[in-house]
C-alpha cells in the first residue's frame, strides 16, 4: 500500500497504480466501495485499458452491483485487445450469481470458443461442471410417491 501511495504521489493519474490500489481494496480488504472509486478513476484515466475492466467487474459482482457490472461487461466487450474469453467468463459469473444457470452455461461455452489456451479451457470446463451441479433436477412422479410413504 505504501509503495502504491508513493507511486501515486508522483503521478496521481497512473491508471495501473489506481487499478492495483482498487484490487487491494477489493480483493484483500473487501472494501468494495473504496475499490470502486479507484477503478472508476483508473477507467477515466485510461478508457482503453484491457486489464482494469476485468478487475472492476469482479469488484462489482462481489458487491452485488449487477446493473453496473452488466454495463461494464457490455462496454468491455468492445475494447480492442481485451481477452474476450475472460469477459465472457465474467458474464457467466454475472448470470450464475443471479441464479440464471442456463445463461451462465451458454456464456461459459462461448468463452471456451475464444479461450487462449488449454489451461483456460480446462478451467472453464471445471466451472461448467460446477454450474451444472447447481441446476436443480426435478424429481419424477415415482420418486415423489415413494418419498411420501
Amino acid at each position: 500500500m505504501e509503495a502504491l501511495n508513493y507511486a501515486l504521489s508522483y503521478d496521481d493519474h497512473n491508471a495501473e497504480s489506481l487499478c492495483l490500489l482498487g484490487r487491494v481494496y477489493s480483493e484483500v480488504l473487501q472494501d468494495y466501495e473504496t475499490a470502486k472509486s479507484y477503478f472508476e478513476e483508473a477507467m477515466q484515466v485510461k478508457l482503453d485499458s484491457v486489464s482494469t475492466p476485468l478487475f472492476y467487474i469482479d469488484c462489482l459482482l462481489n458487491n452485488e452491483d449487477y446493473a453496473e457490472a452488466k454495463k461494464l461487461i457490455d462496454y468491455a466487450k468492445k475494447i480492442k485487445g481485451i481477452d474476450q474469453s475472460r469477459i465472457r467468463y465474467r458474464k457467466a459469473i454475472f448470470f450464475e450469481k443471479q441464479g440464471q444457470f442456463k445463461k451462465a452455461l451458454k456464456a461459459l461455452e462461448k468463452a471456451k470458443k475464444v479461450a487462449p489456451n488449454k489451461n483456460y479451457i480446462d478451467f472453464l470446463n471445471e466451472r461448467i461442471e460446477l454450474v451444472k451441479s447447481k441446476i436443480g433436477k426435478p424429481k419424477n412422479k415415482t420418486q415423489k410417491k415413494n418419498s411420501n410413504k
